[in-house]
C-alpha cells in the first residue's frame, strides 16, 4: 500500500465513527442541523485539502475531517428510509444505498477528468462545491418521522442485550472485510490475465452499475419474498461469485461474468443487511441500531485493503488466490450469520416470508 492509500482508509473509518453516539446527537439536535454541519465540514475539508503540500495534511483534511463530516450526513440519510417506509423498506433502502454506486460511476470519472485537465487542486475544490450543493439540499429535506428521544446516554448499549442484534453486528463487521476486495483488485487481476486496459476499466464500471441495479432490484424483490431470505441469497451468491467464478477465472468472459454476478449480489447484500436493522433492533431502536451496525462495518473499510494486500504480497505479487479465497470465506461466514438470523427471526420453514 502507498501512503496515499491510507487517506481512503482513514476517510472510511471516520465516515462511520459517530455511529455509537448518533442517537445521543439526535436527542440534542435536529437531523437537518446535523446534515447542515456535515455540509459545512465536508466543503471546508475539500477546500483545505486543495491547498495542502504534504501527505500528512491530506490525512487530516481529506481523511479525518472529511470523514467526520460524511459521518454526520451518512447516518441521517441511512436511517431516514427505515423510519418512513415499512412495507417497501427493502426498496427504499436499496434506492438510498444505490446512490453510492452512482457516485462510483459518475463522481469518480468526473474527478479523474478534472485531475487530468485542470489539476488536482481545482478538482478537490470542485468536489467541495459538489458537497456544498448536494449536502445543502439534503439538509433542507431531511425530516425526522419518529419523535426526538429524551435522556439518551452518550453511548447507548441497550441494543447489545439483543442476541439477534449481536449477530447482525457481527455480520456487518465481517462483511466489509470482503466487500471491497473485488473493487480493489479486479483491475489488477485483469492485468495479470493480460486483458486489455479499456476492458479492465470497464469491469469496474460494470461492477458499480450492477451494484446500483442489485441494491434497487433485489431490494424491490425482498419486499415480496422477505428481506432476511434475500440477505441469505445475496450472501451465498457473493460467496459463489468469489470461489466458483473469480477463483477460476482465466479469460475476459469469466471476468465479465464475475463483475456482473458480484455487482448484482454484492450490492444486494449490503442493502439487505441494512434493511433488516429495524426488524432486528426494533422500530424504536433504528437510530441506535444503524449507528452500531455501521460502526462495525467501518473496521473493514479501514483494514480490509491492508489485510488483502498483505495476503497477496505473502503469496507473490501476481498470486491473487489467497485474497480471493479470503473474500469468499468471509462472505460464506456472513451468509451463515444471515441463515442463523433468519431462523431466529422466522423459524425453519424454507418458503416462509421473513
Amino acid at each position: 500500500m502507498t501512503a496515499l492509500t491510507w487517506i481512503g482508509s482513514l476517510w472510511y473509518w471516520f465516515a462511520n465513527v459517530t455511529g455509537p453516539i448518533y442517537l445521543w446527537m439526535t436527542s440534542k439536535v435536529d437531523d437537518r442541523w446535523i446534515v447542515a454541519a456535515s455540509c459545512i465540514i465536508c466543503t471546508v475539508a475539500m477546500m483545505l485539502a486543495s491547498i495542502t503540500n504534504a501527505v500528512w495534511q491530506l490525512y487530516l483534511t481529506q481523511g479525518v475531517l472529511s470523514g467526520i463530516g460524511t459521518s454526520l450526513a451518512w447516518f441521517s440519510c441511512m436511517r431516514a428510509p427505515q423510519q418512513w417506509f415499512k412495507k417497501r423498506r427493502g426498496l427504499a433502502v436499496g434506492i438510498t444505498m444505490a446512490a453510492s454506486g452512482c457516485g462510483g460511476l459518475i463522481i469518480s470519472n468526473m474527478s479523474n477528468a478534472c485531475f487530468q485537465t485542470i489539476g488536482y487542486r481545482w478538482a478537490l475544490r470542485i468536489l467541495g462545491f459538489f458537497n456544498l450543493v448536494f449536502l445543502g439540499i439534503a439538509a433542507a429535506t431531511c425530516f425526522r418521522l419518529n419523535p426526538t428521544p429524551k435522556n439518551v446516554p452518550v453511548v447507548d448499549v441497550k441494543d447489545w442485550k439483543n442476541k439477534k442484534f449481536i449477530i447482525l453486528v457481527i455480520i456487518h463487521f465481517i462483511g466489509n472485510f470482503a466487500f471491497y476486495i473485488p473493487s480493489s483488485y479486479v483491475p489488477a487481476y485483469a492485468t495479470h490475465l493480460g486483458i486489455e486496459s479499456w476492458i479492465k476499466t470497464n469491469l469496474s464500471a460494470v461492477m458499480s452499475a450492477m451494484m446500483v441495479i442489485g441494491k434497487i432490484g433485489l431490494g424491490f424483490v425482498s419486499d415480496y419474498i422477505g428481506r432476511f431470505n434475500m440477505a441469505v441469497i445475496c450472501g451465498c451468491m457473493a460467496c459463489i461469485a468469489h470461489l466458483a467464478v473469480w477463483l477460476t477465472a482465466s479469460s475476459e468472459s469469466s471476468m465479465w461474468a464475475f463483475a456482473v454476478l458480484y455487482g448484482l449480489f454484492g450490492g444486494g447484500y449490503i442493502a439487505m443487511i441494512t434493511a433488516v436493522i429495524g426488524q432486528v433492533a426494533g422500530e424504536d431502536r433504528i437510530d441506535s441500531g444503524t449507528g452500531w451496525c455501521f460502526f462495525a462495518w467501518s473496521w473493514g473499510g479501514f483494514a480490509a485493503q491492508p489485510v488483502a494486500s498483505a495476503i497477496i504480497e505473502s503469496s507473490g505479487s501476481d498470486n491473487f488466490t489467497g485474497a480471493i479465497v479470503y473474500g469468499g470465506v468471509l462472505f460464506f461466514g456472513g451468509a451463515c450469520g444471515c441463515i442463523i438470523l433468519r431462523i431466529m427471526q422466522g423459524g425453519t420453514k424454507i418458503f416462509r416470508k421473513v
